[in-house]
């Protein structure tokens, strides 16, 4: 009977096993030094030897003739195990033996001595797979177990197995096996057996494993039965790897923005059977490609593709920029996530292929189905015409030339209060602002020199009605309370200043983003309370803005004028180095 390669030239010794040095290394010193542990616990992805070490730790610790930590292979123990006529060695599939009936009867076995090896050893595969019951079973005695047994479990799953079974093994983890191993024992095995396996389909057929060596010798067996000389275009054959077109059909119509190609493309593979996820899974597996072709030098290192396929996906990688390949692939990812809970996939891969291929249809807009996306949008909108005003105001305009300028409302201190009432700041910041008809511009007046005088000026221009600004001593006191009780307002206002006029505070603060942050969560409100508690009565509140002194002395004579009209519109202008 024909004995599949992977069964054929599975390692019979620790030395034999590939890449996992820093595991078999343990093992063989504890067998060397007969410090073995009562439990393992062996974790790892498929094909990388877990199974193999366990049988081997299995020989090594019942030999007769252990040879420098490894079983010899030559005495009847050794051999008898290999056959599978010791009752001793006891390998279970916890696939399908995972009732809490097969581990009672593994319990009570296990109190019997062992017939013919010096340790009964219980190999429970797929661990994982046990139910809780059988779990439950198993822990007790594998907490305490008689001397003469040795319990090794593997699963490909670690976070199912319970805890309380992981606390009491020692736990080993299996790396995936380099593709460089993987291709040295592919030759080698090939050698053996008559093969001419051709370096290049060596490599491909290490990727295609993707860690696991029991997948590459099964892989190459699959080879041998088309060929005795296997080369990489066998492979790709056998494998299934060629027949790649459609993506790259796929891929450039999306670069290439034709929305009609690519919507050809999806219906001839849906006509053809082709899954939507599958067609989904594979062009961001696609993209990743295109991506790792963009981003690093040697992509053949961890690309599985043919030579002609890397070059493709090369020339394409370097006519995109970068930023296009992420944003397909977070695309391509909303759209896999979103094919879960769609009633009509086919619809959904298309609304993809149509944001794909046309930016402006809203390929990066959050889906209909997060309104927290789209409320994070918004308020993103929002900062973002509020940064424009700060830098409207921030430079002010030379001569009479008034269009550009837009002055800082007001803001009314009851209004903000308000809003806390009806609706959050932030997404009607209009209703906390005191709208006001622009003001007739005033005769031109000469640009005091102090800037006392000129914070007097602009408080309380004339034709207003206002009585004069007088200096507020009780804001400095404010500050102080802010700080031990409302640090993050103090931050806000920190190194403000303040007057009064009549019903009015002013602050006069050189943070520019002050007024979009009273407008926000109701801080002003929270403000215009603390003012309200300080000074006895209700006040409304104006936001001036510090420019230095150098600014204005470089201006016209018309800069009275702005600063008039800027007073009139309840917009402070303090002159200060």
């Amino acid at each position: 009977m024909y004995l599949a390669l992977y069964r054929k030239w599975r390692p019979k010794l620790f030395s034999d096993v590939v890449s996992q040095e820093h595991i078999t290394t343990i093992l063989q010193n504890q067998v060397r030094s007969g410090k073995t542990a009562h439990a393992y616990l062996f974790t790892g992805s498929r094909g990388t030897g877990k199974t193999t070490c366990s049988k081997i730790l299995a020989k090594a610790v019942n030999c007769l003739h252990p040879v420098d930590g490894n079983p010899c292979l030559e005495c009847s123990v050794c051999k008898g195990i290999e056959e599978g006529s010791i009752l001793d060695i006891t390998e279970m599939d916890a696939a399908s033996n995972n009732g809490v009936d097969d581990i009672r009867v593994l319990r009570d076995e296990a109190n019997f001595a062992p017939t013919v090896c010096k340790y009964r050893v219980y190999i429970i595969d797929e661990v994982h797979m046990l139910s809780v019951s059988a779990f439950n079973a198993l822990l007790k005695i594998m907490e305490e177990p008689p001397p003469h047994v040795i319990f090794i479990l593997a699963t490909t799953e670690l976070h199912k197995v319970p805890a309380t079974i992981v606390s009491r093994c020692q736990q080993y983890d299996f790396r995936r096996i380099r593709p460089a191993d993987i291709e040295a024992r592919l030759s080698f095995v090939a050698g053996q057996e008559g093969i001419d396996l051709h370096p290049d389909a060596a490599s491909l057929i290490a990727r295609l494993a993707d860690g696991g060596m029991r997948d590459a010798l099964s892989l190459l067996d699959q080879c041998i039965a088309v060929s005795d000389d296997i080369t990489d275009q066998v492979v790709a054959d056998t494998a299934g790897v060629a027949g790649r077109e459609h993506l790259f059909a796929l891929s450039d119509a999306i670069l290439k923005q034709d929305t009609a190609a690519a919507l050809t493309v999806v219906n001839e593979l849906y006509e053809n059977a082709k899954g939507i996820d599958r067609i989904a899974a594979e062009l961001t597996s696609h993209f990743r490609d295109i991506l790792l072709c963009r981003s690093v030098s040697e992509p053949k290192k961890l690309i599985v593709a043919l030579p002609d396929e890397l070059e493709r996906m090369t020339a394409m990688a370097q006519s995109v920029a970068l930023d296009r390949i992420l944003a397909i692939l977070r695309e391509l990812q909303r759209c896999t996530d979103a094919l879960t809970r769609s009633a009509d996939k086919r619809v959904e891969l298309e609304m993809t292929m149509i944001r794909l291929c046309d930016p402006s249809a809203g390929s990066t807009a959050a889906p209909a189905a997060a309104p927290a996306s789209s409320a994070n949008a918004a308020l993103v909108q929002r900062v973002s015409q509020l940064e424009k005003l700060v830098a409207q105001l921030s430079q002010f305009p030379s001569g009479n030339d008034l269009s550009r300028f837009q002055t800082v409302p007001a803001a009314d201190s009851h209004q903000m209060g308000a809003a806390n009432h009806t609706a959050p700041a932030v997404q009607q910041p209009s209703a906390a602002i005191e709208q006001q008809p622009s003001p007739q511009p005033a005769p031109q007046q000469p640009i005091p020199q102090n800037p006392a005088a000129a914070g007097n000026n602009a408080a309380a221009p004339s034709g207003m009605n206002e009585p004069p600004a007088e200096p507020l001593p009780q804001w400095e006191e404010l500050l102080r309370d802010m700080e031990t009780n409302d640090p993050a307002l103090f931050s806000m206002l920190d190194g403000s200043t303040a007057v009064r006029s009549g019903k009015t505070v002013i602050i006069s603060s050189s943070n520019q983003m002050l007024k979009g942050m009273l407008l926000t969560n109701n801080i002003g409100a929270r403000l215009a309370d603390l003012v309200e508690q300080k000074l006895g009565s209700r006040h409304k509140l104006r936001i001036a803005k510090k420019v230095p002194v150098a600014a204005t002395q470089k201006q016209s004579p018309a800069f009275a004028d702005i600063l008039s009209r800027a007073a009139g519109e309840g917009v402070e202008i303090r002159l200060q180095k």
